[in-house]
């Protein structure tokens, strides 16, 4: 039997689990935490939420806001200035994945010097972290469970991948409630990403019996709760299955890695400041396409997850049938169906596919892709 190794941190799931924020930093030590989150995570009270329980707590606090969409190297330096500069001892990360990967690279920066470029790629860290919570507001990024950090290196316009079990955080609070803030097109983007979080794992060269059973648990919930969700804030019943299915796609592809749509989208997101689960929702087809004859039973694995009856079907028609549900889930909440629809113009292929080779998440796509492959695929996407 082959050794597999699952890294997950300490998680509380469940409706005002976020009320458990400041006793958890207490836990774990912290004497005075920075709070890294963003405007639209403030702007929906989550913050002020968090900063009110740090005080129930009586735990000093910093607070570092300044982060975009796609979080940029810049961002990093300010906020590990911020965290040193106010003798900080612990971090808090409130938000989607964009400011939970920047509280992530403020702790590898704070705490071991130089600049966020110096680690990417996988196991560059050497000191250990200060203690990490993850509060997650966004059913998407994974980021609370994850050993990832993307960031953009703003002078290369590319998006760094940083992996390292060091960046697993101590605690991850999951709250279905703060889905209930988020409009349609957010839920829509990030619910893409939970759903190539779980494929992209599931057909993962790295892939074992511990995230399998994760990924296909998100798939199922994906499927049959991303819609509800999409279509309604306030439905609590399809928002915990998201948080849920948000949650174990995180635990799949950061103990599986993920494959050539990540890579992709990383490439694009690093020059165009686009959502990056709708890119990747955009690509998944055309990359589930490329990869099924690398792992034909899997995909037909993943169509029975989705709820097809595949009773009946070659592993070629299940293959199929799961790469055309993907493709109507998408229409159905209002993804775009070509890159083109987002401003990609045939010019910035070649660029992209250079930068996506060299992408860690290329190590466990499933089928080997050389350069040419890749455009071929870009083209098609278009």
């Amino acid at each position: 039997m082959n050794i597999s190794k699952f890294v997950t941190p300490e998680i509380i799931f469940g409706k005002n689990s976020i009320k458990q924020a400041g006793e958890a930093c207490l836990r774990l030590g912290a004497k005075k935490v920075l709070i890294v989150s963003d405007q639209g995570v403030a702007a929906a009270g989550w913050l002020d939420k968090v900063v009110n329980l740090c005080k129930e707590s009586c735990l000093p606090f910093a607070i570092y806001t300044d982060i975009t969409i796609d979080p940029k190297d810049t961002e990093v330096i300010s906020g590990s200035r911020s965290y040193i500069e106010n003798e900080c001892d612990a971090i808090i990360g409130v938000g989607g994945g964009s400011a939970l990967d920047v509280a992530k690279a403020i702790a590898i920066v704070a705490t071991n010097g130089g600049e966020i470029k110096d680690y990417e790629g996988i196991d560059k860290i050497v000191h250990p972290l200060p203690p990490m919570i993850m509060i997650m507001t966004t059913a998407g990024s994974g980021s609370e469970v994850s050993q990832f950090s993307v960031i953009v290196d703003s002078i290369r316009k590319k998006k760094m991948t940083i992996i390292s079990k060091s960046l697993v955080p101590d605690i991850a609070i999951i709250d279905p409630l703060t889905l209930m803030t988020k409009d349609s097109s957010l839920t829509a983007a990030t619910g893409m990403d939970v759903l190539t979080h779980a494929i992209e794992a599931y057909v993962s060269i790295a892939a074992t019996p511990l995230t399998d059973v994760q990924a296909k648990n998100a798939l199922s919930l994906v499927a049959t709760y991303l819609r509800p969700s999409v279509a309604s804030k306030t439905n609590e019943e399809a928002k915990e299955a998201m948080a849920m299915a948000s949650l174990q796609a995180g635990l799949a592809f950061s103990n599986a890695i993920l494959g050539a749509a990540h890579a992709i989208s990383h490439a694009i997101g690093g020059r165009f400041p686009l959502p990056h689960g709708e890119i990747n929702a955009i690509l998944l087809p055309y990359v589930m396409d490329f990869n099924f004859i690398a792992a034909p039973k899997r995909f037909k694995d993943m169509a029975e997850c989705m709820g097809i009856d595949t009773r009946a079907f070659t592993q070629r028609e299940a293959g199929s049938a799961a790469i055309q549900y993907v493709k109507e889930l998408s229409a159905d909440i209002g993804i775009p169906k070509q890159l083109r629809e987002v401003g990609i113009s045939q010019e910035m292929i070649a660029s992209i596919c250079q930068t996506a080779l060299e992408d860690a998440c290329m190590i466990t796509n499933p089928r080997d892709m050389n350069l040419e492959q890749m455009k071929q695929l870009l083209h098609q996407v278009l």
